[in-house]
């Protein structure tokens, strides 16, 4: 089991006192900030590979061997989020990190139930560096052993959520959260622990006690800190739940579907269905309906458009953003934006055009928007000679098909372009490192640091007055 880590900062220990965030003394505290996709769980579209994280990195052990790998993306893990990155979010008014983390960086495998201790260094290092500059951290489980969701966020290699099905998976889980709560115990510059990222259970019969063996678990070890739990279908869905728990946050994920990567205008028709600001407040209260009917706190996990770089669709998205935040204020929510740091598809930074990432990896990644292979920020359909005779041929033959969770359209595509096509890519991506010396590797992590990269200034300031 891990040792405790040191409380590193001034930060009061958050608590909650009905719907309120507040710190010991009671005086409320309303929690506005980011979450750092793509860091100690990597995501595709974030920094650029094809695939899920485990493939790619696979792919480029294979490529330029073990132990170049592993200084590679050390390199780029330290770069990616550093003091600078601290600095700049606290001086900024933000309060709040939610870190995403894959469960490969603390268990393996092949050696289920073994807590690699070194797995804590870089999250130990960053909710130090963010506590001392005023940010509280939120610790998200986004990939679970056997996959929780459908999708390449989870670290998903395939399109089923095994992680229902198998006692040995759930059991890693609460082993895990147990080790990660001994870690972390009386550590104030944690704002709490959120359970799962996502979770999707087609039969919504798993989810609730499932949860309550993790969350029975932590308490076993830490009794202070808040458990945020997501809802299922994509953290949209509270009806698993009766009596909220004790020190319990509900937390809702709050896209807007034209601000994703299908969206053609907003307000306006999408796929039928007419979205404004109206319609975007109801989609809000419906998701939140749980939470405010129990009186706990309201709290926006992950929401934000996706940007295009054509001035007039982000014109639009950016009112999307608006009309949310307005309609956040009024509600007194609190909430972590998705996301801080990316290649430029959403993040508050971004890697600079001109970096040595970008100069190797450009064309890769125009191919990847070309085949449409990551699924966010994508239409979907990539190569329509080929992707749309397989969708009418799916509806045509199968009119009454509708899985779990998206739907038909949802279901060929992650099959056909996510997989089938991502997976290829993921060896291309790894191919382009070899035969680079150690200082061009160097070069391409440190494309990442805060000093190297661009702010969305529009996002900034909205988010500042959000």
């Amino acid at each position: 089991m891990s040792t405790t880590s040191e409380a590193p900062t001034e930060l009061p220990l958050l608590g909650i006192d009905g719907s309120r965030f507040v710190d010991p003394a009671g005086h409320q505290v309303r929690l506005r900030g980011v979450c750092i996709g793509g860091w100690l769980n990597m995501e595709n579209f974030i920094t650029g590979y094809s695939g899920n994280e485990s493939l790619m990195r696979s792919a480029v052990r294979h490529a330029i061997g073990d132990d170049r790998a592993d200084r590679f993306f050390e390199r780029l893990l330290t770069r990616f989020f550093d003091e600078d990155d601290a600095r700049f979010l606290g001086d900024n008014g933000l309060n709040v990190v939610r870190i995403p983390i894959n469960y490969r960086h603390f268990e393996r495998d092949d050696r289920p139930f073994e807590i690699i201790e070194d797995g804590f260094r870089h999250l130990d290092r960053v909710i130090e560096l963010l506590g001392r500059h005023g940010v509280y951290s939120v610790i998200d489980l986004h990939a679970l052993p056997g996959s929780q969701n459908h999708h390449w966020h989870s670290d998903n290699p395939t399109h089923l959520p095994t992680f229902w099905q198998h006692r040995h998976f759930q059991d890693r889980v609460v082993n895990l959260w147990q080790a990660i709560a001994t870690h972390y115990n009386r550590n104030p510059a944690v704002a709490g622990y959120n359970l799962m990222n996502e979770p999707a259970d087609e039969t919504g019969e798993l989810v609730g006690p499932v949860y309550r063996r993790i969350f029975d678990a932590v308490r076993e070890i830490d009794h202070d800190h808040t458990i945020y739990l997501d809802g299922n279908t994509y953290s949209t869905d509270f009806s698993a739940f009766d009596d909220p728990w004790e020190n319990t946050v509900y937390t809702l994920h709050d896209y807007v579907a034209p601000g994703l990567g299908r969206g053609t205008c907003y307000p306006g028709d999408f796929e039928g269905t007419w979205v404004d600001k109206d319609s975007v407040e109801q989609k809000f209260l419906q998701r939140s309906e749980y939470a405010r009917k129990t009186g706990t706190p309201l709290f926006v996990g992950e929401f934000g458009p996706i940007y295009t770089g054509d001035e007039e669709q982000d014109r639009w998205r950016r009112q999307i953003l608006d009309d949310q935040l307005d309609i956040y204020r009024r509600y007194d929510v609190s909430w972590t934006s998705w996301m801080y740091k990316d290649l430029g598809r959403q993040g508050l930074v971004s890697v600079r055009p001109d970096s040595p990432y970008l100069q190797l990896f450009s064309d890769y990644v125009a191919k990847k928007q070309r085949l449409a292979v990551d699924q966010w920020g994508s239409d979907g359909e990539g190569p329509v000679e080929i992707t749309r005779p397989v969708q009418e041929l799916i509806a045509r033959e199968f009119p009454n098909f509708d899985p779990y969770p998206w739907g038909r359209f949802d279901w060929v595509r992650t099959l056909l372009l996510n997989l089938l096509v991502a997976q290829p890519m993921a060896y291309e991506y790894a191919d382009l490192l070899k035969g680079l010396d150690d200082s061009e590797l160097d070069a391409l992590a440190d494309s990442f640091a805060f000093d190297r990269c661009a702010v969305r200034q529009s996002l900034l300031d909205q988010l500042k007055a959000g």
